[in-house]
């Protein structure tokens, strides 16, 4: 009996053991105020880390799985914070919405996924999409039926009326109660978040109905920030993060809207505002509309059956005419403007790409994202990569688990040959993907 006993408890030491993984040797940015750690080591004891430490340190036990580091930047799975997952890079929407609601559950919004993943992606917001496919998508990620990264959802659109032909992932509303109506149908559906959109044509109780209602069921309110009303609407009534540098050609915010959004950020009671700018889809528009090799890149037709790439691939076959960009050389000059008032405003800024608008590719855009603020608008390396993974788990109320590689959180590390603090564009071919303990790349 004992002998049998012995043996029961040497299997399960080695099945604890061969549970555990170490990352051993590269320079890890763990997501907090420290500095990088070089020669670290990261333990994995199955979904989440156990020890983090350098090789002088931190002893790998032994049966552990190694995996070497060296010549590695090493460091948390990005977040994208503002991603389409029902749409795919495609020029036409109108063509896109009536030709693909049917494969969006089951081919289009698993492909859109499993690209953000191998582009070390492991948390995303996915703002806007039929509330049944959204639910489905997060919980099939979920259980592991299918690769993705952490998903935080908000369905449909909530706005005043549905854009033609887009009543399936757009909720219009008519009056105070049908707000409320409509954000409790989301709340018992399970979304994370609400996502509010053309606030500035609503009347002020629809608008207040819905932050109100939103925030009764404990979920945050993410609005649109195109127009000037959209924003003073948002702030008037409590919007928890507002998306897009928007104002189309205006070369920067009104004085009012800077005065509120100071205001706001002063109050330290109500914690951060957050903004998301999805700022690099305009910013690179003039370069990638001359030089659009990417589009030959096979790294976006992952997932993705032949016919739909044949179908984005021609839709983009003239990038300099497609309408969704014909403003923006008017706006271009613009963006390194407001993108200095949001930061000097006080606003917590989050890395979010629209990922899924015409020739922005899940695949790709959030290093894009990243490589624009370092390089353009002048973010320091460690805050961009801050603004990608530590702040994005606070404003979804989930840096218990998530956004740093610090003890007892999920293992979502991702890790990148050379200095990525040197070079943040080493970003865009991640080497090393884990999420939740499991090697994914």
């Amino acid at each position: 009996m004992r002998v049998a006993f012995a043996a029961a408890s040497l299997l399960v030491s080695l099945c604890a053991q061969a549970q555990v993984t170490a990352l051993v040797g590269g320079t890890l940015i763990d997501g907090t105020l420290k500095d990088p750690i070089a020669d670290s080591v990261v333990l994995i004891d199955g979904e989440r880390i156990k020890a983090v430490g350098t090789v002088d340190t931190l002893p790998v036990p032994a049966g552990a799985t190694v995996i070497s580091t060296e010549g590695m930047t090493v460091l948390p799975g990005l977040w994208d914070m503002h991603v389409h997952l029902m749409i795919n890079g495609h020029a036409d929407y109108d063509h896109w919405d009536k030709t693909y609601p049917a494969r969006f559950r089951d081919t289009i919004m698993p492909a859109s996924a499993k690209q953000l993943l191998l582009a070390g992606v492991t948390g995303a917001r996915d703002l806007g999409a039929p509330l049944d496919d959204s639910i489905a998508v997060r919980e099939a990620i979920r259980s592991g039926k299918i690769p993705g990264p952490t998903l935080f959802v908000s369905g449909p659109f909530i706005q005043k009326k549905p854009y033609p032909g887009t009543e399936l992932f757009r909720w219009g509303v008519d009056s105070p109660a049908d707000a409320r109506a409509k954000v409790k149908r989301l709340a018992q559906a399970g979304v994370d978040v609400v996502k509010l959109i053309d606030q500035d044509q609503m009347s002020d109780e629809e608008v207040a109905a819905i932050v109100d209602e939103a925030h009764k069921h404990k979920l945050q309110v993410v609005a649109h920030a195109h127009r000037p009303e959209e924003i003073r609407r948002g702030l008037k009534v409590g919007v928890d993060c507002f998306e897009h540098t928007g104002l189309a050609a205006s070369p920067e915010y009104p004085a009012d809207i800077v005065a509120a959004l100071r205001e706001r950020t002063a109050n330290m009671a109500a914690g951060p505002l957050f903004w998301t700018p999805t700022i690099e889809g305009l910013y690179n528009f003039p370069y990638v509309v001359k030089n659009h090799e990417f589009l030959d890149g096979d790294a976006w037709h992952e997932g993705l059956p032949p016919d739909i790439v044949a179908d984005i691939k021609g839709s983009l076959a003239h990038p300099e005419r497609i309408s969704y960009f014909q403003q923006t050389p008017q706006r271009w000059p613009t963006l390194q403007r407001k993108f200095q008032q949001l930061r000097e405003s006080g606003v917590l800024l989050l890395v979010g790409t629209d990922s899924g608008i015409p020739m922005k590719f899940h695949s790709s855009s959030t290093w894009n994202e990243l490589d624009v603020w370092v390089n353009k608008l002048g973010v320091a390396p460690v805050d961009a990569i801050r603004a990608a993974t530590y702040w994005p788990a606070v404003a979804m109320k989930a840096d218990k688990d998530y956004g740093t590689v610090t003890e007892g959180k999920y293992a979502d590390v991702i890790a990148v040959k050379g200095d990525a603090i040197r070079q943040i564009a080493l970003l865009q071919r991640v080497d090393l993907v884990v999420k939740h303990g499991k090697r994914v790349k």
